[in-house]
């Protein structure tokens, strides 16, 4: 029996669920990138540019370490939602165990590889001599809330493949509310800096991972989770990883090209470094709302596809794209209107502004394209296709951007912020329309009813 968090996708009308399921979804995950934010607007406002931008220029690195651990819960809520809709119960209690204690030994892992490689990564990606001695204090200290983290994207997934995001959602507006006041106490208070918000941070995602646990430990129904039982299930495990592997190979290969480009922003100097950080922080809020339609289409068509109800994927489908692109452009049209007051939220440095608007014209606007290459890519791994989207998006995507930097890019004449930024709406419609293909040759594969 479903309680009331869980939404029924495989029967009834398909839009409004969706919207239903994104909604808290959109709003978790906005929040969670508010732990980021919050830590550079701080620093900004009372520390200075170089702390801000010593925060700022880590999220490429971070999310390059942690994303291909992060893919793997993409490989669990598609696995779970299956044997959830299918009533497997007995599969689903086994990749439940699985994901926890993959959860447990990829955050103890991750503590390790962020405090021994900190430093020489960031060397490796040209961080300033002014900036890289907080950049390696922040990432060392962020690293070491990595098994809370992992727990809460593990847990996270598992409760979306039920259909439940309301109280994930829950969980972040505590978290949210901790990390703001323990960021002021540590920054303006015991003014101790980047290494403040750094723990501020990993104590309010500790919070959330605890939360989401303890739901699982008391859940009365499918979703009960036994500590006696959590341990690696070999079976369950592969089809995991069948899944996840090439979701977090993909999002790593991805970070890889954003680590380029940071890269080449790095070289323009810490004020322009200021500038991209506040605009890619706002671009964050868009990318993340639109994300929740892409985990959307996922988690409906992984039920769908457990449940044999093949005629509704190309309803999903259709249905993701469309909202997806709406909220792309309107959350694209809203940020560039407000663009100054959105950052001088983040800094009061008119020149820090100037580089921030430039990127945000170029990147924020066409933003939805990005939005429905991702909905592509949610439809395919749905199916149980995750190895295709990822080469697809590594040389679609990736391979674009890094060619296009270490070509044309260093041309005096392309070698401009603007011709930087504009890799990524190009990569982004060329990746969609490889998808798009590929969607429909896979789609062949499976009833039609």
């Amino acid at each position: 029996m479903k309680n009331k968090y869980e939404i029924d996708m495989t029967s009834g009308a398909l839009l409004p669920k969706i919207i239903l399921f994104s909604l808290p979804l959109m709003a978790s995950s906005i929040l969670q990138l508010l732990f980021n934010a919050a830590d550079i607007v701080v620093v900004g406002r009372f520390v200075g540019p170089h702390a801000m931008a010593a925060v700022g220029s880590t999220s490429s690195l971070i999310n390059l370490i942690i994303n291909f651990f992060v893919g793997l819960s993409v490989g669990v809520n598609v696995c779970a939602a299956r044997y959830y809709a299918a009533g497997r119960q007995k599969d689903l209690e086994e990749t439940m165990s699985t994901a926890i204690a993959m959860a447990g030994i990829s955050g103890l892992l991750l503590i390790i590889i962020g405090t021994v490689l900190a430093r020489p990564m960031l060397q490796l990606m040209g961080s300033p001599d002014d900036v890289i001695g907080d950049s390696v204090i922040y990432l060392r200290i962020y690293f070491l809330g990595m098994p809370a983290l992992m727990l809460y994207d593990f847990c996270a997934a598992i409760l979306r493949a039920a259909g439940d995001t309301q109280r994930p959602l829950y969980f972040q507006v505590a978290a949210g509310f901790i990390n703001l006041i323990l960021n002021i106490f540590f920054v303006v208070v015991l003014k101790i800096g980047v290494a403040g918000v750094a723990i501020a941070t990993t104590i309010s995602q500790s919070v959330s991972a605890l939360l989401s646990f303890l739901v699982l430990l008391r859940d009365e129904g499918k979703l009960h989770l036994s500590l006696s039982k959590v341990r690696i299930y070999p079976k369950k495990l592969r089809k995991v990883c069948k899944v996840g592997m090439p979701a977090g190979i993909q999002s790593t290969v991805f970070s890889i090209s954003n680590v380029v480009i940071q890269s080449s922003i790095n070289s323009f100097g810490s004020t322009a470094m200021a500038g991209s950080t506040a605009s890619q922080n706002i671009e964050g809020f868009v990318y993340m709302a639109m994300n929740a339609i892409y985990q959307s289409n996922l988690s409906f068509t992984s039920q769908n596809i457990g449940a044999r109800k093949y005629g509704r994927i190309n309803r999903i489908l259709l249905e993701c794209l469309c909202f997806v692109t709406g909220l792309g452009l309107f959350l694209g049209f809203i940020v560039n209107m407000f663009g100054d007051q959105l950052l001088s939220i983040y800094t009061t440095s008119p020149e820090v502004m100037r580089y921030g608007r430039e990127r945000l014209f170029i990147v924020a606007a066409p933003y939805f394209l990005c939005g429905i290459m991702d909905c592509m890519v949610g439809s395919l791994r749905g199916m149980g296709y995750s190895f295709v989207p990822m080469i697809v998006s590594f040389i679609g995507a990736c391979g674009t951007r890094v060619l296009y930097v270490s070509t044309l890019f260093q041309l005096p004449a392309f070698h401009t912020l603007p011709m930087l930024y504009i890799s990524y709406p190009v990569s982004w419609a060329l990746t969609f329309l490889a998808h798009l293909v590929t969607f429909l040759k896979v789609r062949r594969k499976f009833p039609k009813k």
